[in-house]
């Protein structure tokens, strides 16, 4: 494993072991007890030892030994760069509706990375496709027991899943599942219906063959997503992909309703979920909470609506005072596709006296999207619709819309450039007891 870099440390927690030890940020782990971690997941099986023999490579190219003894069970507290010690898994496939392939040339690099790693799905809960694991890594998978993971399926027909995705091994998914099936390993399951490719009858039988491993005390397939394929204006030319209209939205709504019902009284459970989405685009009503279950797909955006509104009620009825000392007007900006929806929202914060919240439901010019979900929402889009307007108090921003937590958004537009741009202070908020602190916080 020549490969394998030295695991740099970006942050070393309070009161840990590694505190306790003098860790260093910028400090990198060589090895543990004699091996090398590939990545966070040999990094914790490694550390579950109670004597620990660490071989440290300190920021100026020093190499020292530390010796700890601890819990099997304690955390030694250290936060590292990346997950992937080693080379990134990438993707071999050449999915028409990928979006990292949607996406204008000219931007930073990390954008236009495609991973298809095993790892990742596990630890973080990113969707990968099978394709392109060699022998020792399906070995390693059932060695360490890495379940569940989440995988994009698209299709069982093999020959519809080689279009989609692009790929001869494309149609080996079905024998994949009964690999799984026959480890008593897991799977979340993603299909992303592209209109006259998988869907109608080819969507049925997607479902229908993944419920066929939702059996026994560990189901192969525990849950399925279903999702509307996103277009943007940058997509490769001739690539056959047919936007969602209304109209499938509706067809497709019906259609999965149909075998849900199928999959209750088999199963007790819904099992294949329809991401919120699609909902949106027919401008129908979204199913009632307890149709969610526990969420097995919420970051598929299957249920992230209902449970965000219920989280919000929660919050408002502990946090939300009847009135403010000093009045304040707040502008919070939200994908158009759910401005219906967060009316409820909407209406709670403006009952409060004194405060005053105007909601920006925008859709994607970038893009090119005429109904945009928050998250796709770009820098261009806000000064597109914002520019030269009194923002007031300033701007509450959904964490949703920057990238993987950092303050830039999808267009390589920071936070700091808009808020210079717009001439007005940008919040940004990470779920709903933010959104709700932020509204109310006194004004400095």
């Amino acid at each position: 494993m020549a490969n394998i870099r030295p695991a740099v440390i970006t942050k070393i927690l309070p009161d840990s072991i590694a505190a306790e030890v003098g860790f260093e940020v910028g400090d990198a782990i060589v090895s543990i007890n004699g091996t090398r971690p590939r990545d966070l997941i040999d990094y914790q099986f490694l550390c579950a030892d109670e004597i620990l023999k660490i071989e440290v490579l300190d920021a100026t190219g020093k190499i020292h030994h530390v010796e700890i003894e601890k819990d099997c069970d304690r955390d030694l507290g250290l936060e590292f760069e990346t997950a992937v010690f080693d080379n990134l898994i990438q993707c071999n496939n050449h999915c028409p509706f990928c979006f990292i392939d949607q996406q204008p040339p000219g931007k930073r690099s990390s954008l236009y990375l495609k991973d298809d790693d095993y790892r990742l799905s596990f630890l973080y809960g990113s969707y990968l496709t099978l394709t392109n694991l060699p022998e020792r890594e399906w070995q390693r998978i059932d060695k360490m027991r890495l379940s569940p993971l989440y995988v994009s399926v698209h299709a069982t027909e093999p020959e519809v899943r080689i279009r989609l995705l692009k790929n001869p091994r494309a149609g080996q998914i079905l024998q994949q599942l009964q690999w799984f099936q026959k480890k008593r390993l897991q799977i979340h399951a993603q299909v992303v219906v592209c209109p006259g490719i998988n869907d109608g009858e080819h969507l049925e039988r997607t479902l229908r063959d993944l419920a066929s491993f939702h059996t026994g005390k560990v189901p192969a397939v525990a849950s399925v997503a279903v999702v509307p394929v996103g277009l943007t204006k940058f997509r490769p030319q001739q690539d056959e992909l047919i936007p969602v209209t209304p109209e499938k939205a509706t067809e497709t709504i019906a259609q999965v309703r149909s075998l849900q019902q199928e999959f209750r009284r088999k199963f007790h459970t819904t099992f294949a979920w329809l991401a919120d989405e699609w909902f949106l685009i027919a401008g129908e009503e979204l199913p009632p909470e307890e149709e969610y279950e526990d969420y097995p797909q919420i970051d598929n955006g299957v249920g992230s609506i209902r449970l965000f509104l219920k989280k919000f009620s929660q919050a408002a009825a502990e946090l939300l005072p009847p009135k403010l000392k000093s009045p304040r007007k707040w502008h919070w900006i939200v994908g158009n596709a759910v401005e219906k929806a967060f009316q409820p929202i909407l209406e709670r914060l403006n009952s409060v006296a004194g405060l005053q919240v105007e909601m920006h439901a925008l859709n994607s010019h970038y893009w090119g999207q005429n109904i945009t979900v928050t998250g796709l929402l770009t820098g261009h889009d806000l000064l597109l619709n914002l520019q030269g307007q009194n923002l007031d108090n300033g701007i509450l921003l959904p964490s949703i819309m920057l990238k993987h937590g950092e303050s830039v958004f999808l267009d390589d537009i920071s936070v700091e450039e808009l808020a210079r741009k717009l001439k007005t202070q940008i919040f940004v908020v990470a779920g709903v007891e933010e959104l709700i602190k932020t509204c109310i916080q006194p004004l400095g």
